[in-house]
């Protein structure tokens, strides 16, 4: 049968366009599908504005710490509208480069929502109508959505999703969550000149990270001005009587136990999920996993035998860069005759907070479940650059040692440009690179970073091997 196309896409994110254009660039017929804008949640509405977001609310603290280095005279205000305006032009930018980089191997874009017909037909309705195309291969790229959960006003909410676009910046924002998302949107507007409440369920921020560096983190946002609600949830959330006037805040947070709160923004941060609803998985037969996402193999293949999946809708490692790797070892395996699996192993990662963390490899108690006997080496200090301040902003930095082999498993950092300086050591630990050859590495003086290849004294030496039974 001839179809239409080789390869047809549905989800222009991140996944989807790698997956699209490399697919192209080997000689395949490829089209995609997306019914909101191409670039997906990473350009469009996620990591890229939010980070630019986070250099804009960090100039408060630069503007603090110039008076120390002799700046006088500084006493900026912060014009929320021009922010927002100059973040949704860049988005706007990015947009058309990555419509360009489709078009450029001559990918069909369809700007829509496509469905799964059959096996090999896809419905894409659009603004002009519905039409139907068919392809030989299928790719699912949908991605993940926010979710808020069902309580009583709910409609009261916003999620990361609107966060970009408020028309004014809140006097008091309350978001809910402890994940990065929440941690990341916390420090934004608490920067920018909010009163920012996070609700957390759990008594810390970040649960799944090296606790040391959670407990680092949650403890520096607390001292950072913002109010740790912990082990608290939601019960609902109404409209305060007269809120728009008065002085009053629009809205009332209640917990179960009949606490309450007024606040002008609850924004909720607590999960993400797969965007497998509506697109017709259960026709062709694509099963989803206990987590509601779609089920793949080591080569993002599903139960289908024609359709694959990458990226955040099969919910392995919910990362942009992951989901570059995941959709470029499907068109080199399919389409290019280079077969190869993505590989999940030892993949760095970044919260953008304030302070920020990021790390590669296990966490600590990752490592002592699977690993058992290792040395542990950290180190907490107050960099330079804040030896003379008012604001002080203090580092951790972790390296974690399989005491057998030496090697290197766990590289973690809290604190300015943790996420530029773990990017460099994931090389070595994805190498396999022994605690031996960091302490050979000349460090570069005076930096942070020279930290990490001169720690000497392990924080605990492990515990000694049993003796074997006679």
């Amino acid at each position: 049968m001839a179809y239409d196309f080789d390869l047809f896409v549905i989800g222009a994110g991140s996944g989807g366009v790698r997956a699209s254009r490399i697919a192209a660039s080997h000689g395949a017929r490829v089209a995609v599908a997306e019914e909101y804008r191409v670039g997906g949640t990473c350009v469009i509405r996620g990591c890229v504005p939010k980070k630019l977001l986070v250099y804009g609310s960090k100039f408060a603290h630069e503007f603090e710490d110039a008076a120390a280095y002799g700046w006088t005279g500084l006493a900026p205000a912060h014009d929320w509208a021009t922010l927002r305006d100059t973040v949704a032009k860049e988005v706007d930018r990015l947009n058309a480069v990555y419509i360009r980089l489709l078009e450029g191997p001559g990918v069909k874009i369809h700007m829509g929502r496509g469905r799964l017909m059959d096996r090999h037909t896809i419905a894409i309705g659009g603004p002009n109508g519905e039409q139907t195309v068919t392809a030989d291969k299928i790719l699912i790229c949908t991605g993940g959505r926010p979710e808020v959960p069902d309580l009583p006003g709910r409609e009261f909410a916003i999620t990361s999703n609107e966060a970009f676009h408020l028309p004014e910046l809140p006097k008091h924002v309350t978001i809910v969550g402890g994940g990065y998302i929440a941690v990341e949107f916390a420090g934004i507007f608490n920067g920018l000149g909010a009163k920012v409440d996070l609700v957390i369920r759990r008594d810390r921020v970040l649960r799944g990270f090296d606790e040391e560096c959670r407990t680092f983190v949650h403890e520096a946002l607390a001292k950072g001005g913002i109010k740790m609600r912990t082990e608290t949830q939601i019960a609902r959330i109404t409209a305060t009587p007269d809120g728009q006037g008065g002085g009053k805040a629009p809205f009332q947070v209640h917990t179960p136990l009949g606490g309450m709160f007024e606040t002008d923004l609850v924004m909720y941060a607590t999960g993400r999920v797969p965007n497998t609803a509506g697109i017709g998985l259960e026709k062709v037969g694509v099963q989803l996993n206990k987590a509601g996402a779609i089920a793949v193999d080591e080569w993002s293949k599903t139960t289908a035998e024609n359709i694959w999946a990458v990226g955040d809708v099969t919910d392995r490692i919910n990362l942009t860069p992951v989901a570059l790797m995941e959709g470029h070892c499907f068109a080199d395996t399919v389409f290019g005759n280079k077969p190869r699996k993505p590989d999940h192993r030892d993949v760095p990662s970044a919260v953008f907070c304030q302070p920020e963390m990021a790390n590669v490899g296990l966490s600590e108690e990752d490592a002592r479940r699977t690993l058992g006997e290792l040395r542990v080496f950290t180190s907490a200090f107050t960099p330079m650059k804040y030896s003379f301040t008012a604001h002080k902003q203090r580092t951790f930095m972790k390296l974690i040692v399989e005491a057998a082999t030496d090697k290197v498993v766990g590289c973690h950092m809290v604190g300015d440009d943790a996420a530029e300086l773990i990017q460099g050591l994931a090389v070595a630990v994805k190498a396999g690179a022994t605690k031996a050859q960091f302490d050979a590495t000349v460090g570069i003086h005076p930096t942070a970073g020279e930290e990490f290849v001169t720690m000497r004294t392990p924080r605990a030496e492990p515990a000694p091997r049993k003796a074997a039974a006679e």
